[in-house]
């Protein structure tokens, strides 16, 4: 069957949104991008910081509230949709509950053809792109890099400590169908 959605998971700033870009690069056919960042802008102001939304903790722990999830869970059908319509899509996820992040993408997407990438980094080069980023709390990329792959089940995983993302959209690219 062919690959009609690769969801990409890893923690902020592992490298997720290069890959994707790469990705698109290498790939033969047109594949459309969509993260959680973009997610996280589209709420509305209200939502960014308040308990009901998603709220980010000076260290950088990250919570949601029912409202997020509505909203998610509305997100995620969407992609879905589009991908049954004919779309390929790459997904650029953070999985901060783990298996049930994924469970959520996976009923959604459940009859698509769907490569599971995990997008490894070390925690210590996470935060260094953190920092040189300056649009992330710190602290966020150290806590998130090992937390969001506890428990998860992947096709493939890459590794961007050392590896350019370049390298690592062509090697997710060989196992697209």
């Amino acid at each position: 069957m062919t690959t009609q959605v690769i969801v990409l998971n890893g923690g902020s700033s592992s490298g997720k949104s290069g890959i994707a870009r790469c990705l698109q690069a290498v790939l033969p056919d047109p594949w459309l991008t969509f993260g959680c960042d973009t997610f996280v802008e589209a709420l509305p102001a209200s939502l960014r910081t308040a308990s009901d939304g998603i709220e980010v903790a000076a260290d950088g722990e990250v919570s949601v509230g029912p409202e997020f999830r509505a909203l998610e869970a509305a997100w995620i059908a969407g992609i879905a949709a589009m991908a049954r319509a004919g779309a390929r899509v790459i997904v650029d996820e953070v999985f901060l509950g783990g298996p049930a992040s994924r469970e959520r993408w996976q009923k959604s997407l459940g009859d698509l053809a769907v490569l599971w990438v995990g997008v490894r980094c070390d925690g210590t080069v996470a935060a260094g792109r953190e920092t040189a980023r300056g649009d992330r709390v710190a602290g966020m990329a150290a806590s998130q890099a090992e937390l969001v792959h506890r428990g998860v089940l992947y096709d493939m995983e890459v590794d961007t400590t050392r590896t350019e993302s370049l390298e690592c959209a062509r090697a997710i690219a060989a196992r697209v169908a």
